[in-house]
């Protein structure tokens, strides 16, 4: 099964000079956690609910005062549209993502993926089998301890 049978198409987009507040309502518009950032029609970077809820709480500025640009995730893992969706998962799983752009000719963004579109197509007589989707939610919520710091006194 390909990308492009599963992805949604045309997702909602913004701008590296979007401003949090307009970036919150495309995504509660779109119903959805992230937004690709483009830029003259090129795929920048990402922004999710998550980056902004913790800019928003550690920056003391309003919504509207803080762009986009100031904290979207500029490199980005992507996917392509006939890449298969077995690829796509062991992306995920690998860098611990739920959400993948898919991009086309040019750095065009085409549509993304996430672990809901691979969920809703799973099945024991499906391409993707539910132990395969499991597997990958396993591996993205793991808890993940980073080394920690040493303080020097």
């Amino acid at each position: 099964m390909k990308v492009r049978e599963l992805m949604t198409s045309m997702p909602r987009t913004c701008s590296p000079g979007t401003n949090f507040a307009e970036a919150a309502k495309l995504m509660r518009e779109g119903d959805c956690g992230i937004l690709p950032v483009v830029d003259d029609g090129k795929l920048v970077g990402v922004i999710t609910d998550r980056d902004m809820c913790v800019a928003l709480a550690t920056q003391n500025k309003r919504a509207s005062r803080i762009k986009v640009s100031e904290v979207a995730q500029t490199s980005v893992y992507t996917c392509g549209p006939d890449d298969d969706v077995h690829a796509a998962l062991a992306q995920m799983s690998e860098h611990r993502i739920r959400r993948l752009p898919v991009e086309g000719f040019g750095k065009t963004l085409v549509g993304i993926i996430s672990m809901d579109d691979i969920l809703l197509a799973a099945g024991p007589s499906q391409a993707v089998r539910d132990a395969e989707v499991l597997k990958t939610f396993q591996a993205i919520c793991a808890h993940h301890h980073p080394s920690p710091r040493i303080a020097v006194v």
